[in-house]
């Protein structure tokens, strides 16, 4: 199981850095090894959801609740799921279900409330279809006189029997009025400026006391100012060996401040001796700490530690001295310099993994478990191969059969797009393409996977027999409305779409007034976004 939880992990960090791909891929390996783990199919839908792939999610989600049913992160995750997917009355349902096996849950709660007021919000009449409208504009001083105005009268019947239209009537005054007098708001009221609430008194920034007045020092101290004042108008003249004595003899009239010492150990770093800049530094951090030195200026010395190691390019050291530095203080550049180092580091430890025999090795393994039908464990060999030689697109089309077998088809997708980029005249990267797609039933983009390979081998047995079977399936395909909306909404493209609340209010717009297609059709990016949909069966012109 120690393979389990790390698996989980590495999925974990992925998600909460955006890598959704790489997430599900670790989720799904560790399901491979414990399919009973209700927390990885939980983890495994929330990476679904944030992907946009909603059906999977709620798939996901309800093996939760089927493996661990008084768990309520079960029921909000299904609940999520079908809220996406515009199923608001069975998330609603999901809710009340979670909250009878976990009363006190308050995610649960606050879910259902949301729900509830989507729910009202969606079931709110048009104010225009109102049975007694006329009634109540009469019996209103400011609509009264407008009654007497055909065009009026024509103005209200038209919001009466097309709400979606309302948006573009508001410029109209009298829209305005009418509505004021139907909500029964007083808009022009609301419309004034508040006067604005005046902000908070800024919080007073930490300052430390103002230092004592040269005047007010031991004679020591002055000293030591002075040789530091002229230490630093030498270190800034580049003349570092003036700039040396000046800071020693500062040591000398003060040792308790740690700032001489580091400002010694500039003038190494500024030199190239790094050692010695380390050297001091470790020994101005002793003497701050000893004497209760401000923190700014210990996260200074271990910062400077950090450059040093990082201009002589070992950035495993750098970016732990980094790290201590931003323990003691946070500073933008520190943080900045750290990351730096860190994205280095971790493109070394890559390139250092690569090792094309190790990958041939782990490649022969993952091939002899997917002749035995043990398709996880073939993928984790492939993908440890891919990690050994990432530039090898055969590992990439394996792994993608894999997926494959295991219904993983967006993750099959995207192994068949590394290997075309890695290699475009490798045949299999798009026969195993044409295979992912048509397993989704996208039959029209699997015959163009499966005809690019024919262009690249017209004798193909399994790009020919692959095309005939897409061309019969699209001929004789009779998908139900729900089967076609589930395999259209997995696609991204389409999700993306559908999430844009432009193109929904112009669907909705063309399903009430067919008309409004011919103009929708003079812009060619919202022309290209409903011939998508058209393509994929989710609407059709008749």
């Amino acid at each position: 199981m120690e393979k389990v939880s790390a698996l989980k992990d590495q999925g974990n960090k992925a998600l909460s850095a955006g890598n959704i791909d790489e997430a599900v891929r670790c989720y799904t390996e560790a399901l491979a090894l414990d399919p009973s783990n209700h927390v990885l199919f939980s983890n495994r839908s929330a990476a679904y959801a944030k992907k946009g792939n909603y059906e999977n999610a709620l798939q996901d989600a309800c093996q939760t609740i089927k493996i661990k049913p008084d768990w309520g992160k079960g029921y909000s995750r299904k609940a999520a799921a079908l809220e996406f997917l515009g199923r608001l009355e069975d998330a609603k349902t999901t809710y009340q279900e979670g909250l009878r096996q976990e009363p006190s849950n308050q995610q649960l709660k606050e879910g259902l409330q949301n729900i509830e007021a989507r729910l009202a919000e969606k079931s709110m009449m048009n104010p225009f279809a109102m049975p007694n409208l006329y009634q109540k504009l009469e019996s209103d001083s400011r609509t009264r006189e407008l009654l007497s105005d055909p065009s009026y009268r024509e103005l209200l019947e038209q919001l009466r029997n097309k709400p979606s239209e309302l948006g573009t009537k508001l410029q109209d005054p009298r829209v305005m009025t009418t509505l004021s007098v139907l909500l029964g708001l007083n808009l022009s009221e609301m419309e004034e400026e508040e006067e604005p609430t005046p902000p908070p008194p800024p919080k007073p920034k930490e300052t430390q006391p103002p230092p004592p007045k040269e005047e007010d020092l031991p004679e020591n101290k002055r000293k030591a100012l002075k040789e530091k004042e002229l230490g630093n108008s030498a270190y800034k003249n580049k003349d570092f060996e003036t700039a040396l004595k000046h800071y020693e003899e500062a040591v000398k009239h003060d040792p308790t401040n740690m700032t001489y010492i580091s400002n010694q150990a500039a003038v190494f770093f500024e030199k190239g001796d790094f050692e010695k800049c380390r050297e001091l530094c470790e020994k101005a951090i002793d003497v701050g700490r000893e004497n209760r030195e401000d923190y700014r200026q210990i996260a200074k010395a271990l910062a400077r530690i950090g450059n040093s190691y990082f201009k002589q390019e070992n950035y495993k050291y750098a970016v732990q001295y980094f790290n201590k530095s931003l323990t003691e203080h946070r500073t933008p550049d520190v943080l900045k310099k750290c990351q730096q180092a860190e994205k280095i580091l971790k493109e070394q430890e890559k390139i250092a993994y690569i090792n094309p025999e190790l990958a041939l090795e782990e490649k022969n393994k993952g091939n002899d478990a997917f002749q035995k039908g043990d398709y996880p464990l073939a993928m984790r060999h492939y993908s440890e191969a891919i990690k050994r030689n990432p530039k090898d697109a055969k590992l990439f089309s394996n792994r993608a059969a894999c997926y494959t077998k295991l219904l993983e088809f967006q993750l099959a997708l995207k192994d068949c797009e590394e290997c075309i980029t890695l290699e475009p005249s490798f045949i299999k990267g798009y026969t195993r393409k044409g295979a992912a797609l048509e397993a989704m039933k996208d039959f029209s983009k699997a015959m163009d996977a499966y005809q690019k390979a024919l262009e690249l081998d017209s004798t193909s047995k399994e790009a020919t027999e692959g095309l005939q079977r897409c061309m019969v399936s699209q001929a004789t395909r009779n998908d139900t409305p729900e089967e076609v909306k589930k395999r259209a909404m997995s696609d991204p493209e389409v999700q993306q779409i559908m999430s844009d609340p432009a193109m929904r209010m112009i669907l909705e717009q063309m399903q009430k007034d067919p008309q409004a297609l011919s103009d929708h059709l003079k812009n060619p990016v919202i022309a290209q976004k409903i011939q998508k949909l058209i393509d994929v069966g989710l609407i059709a012109i008749r």
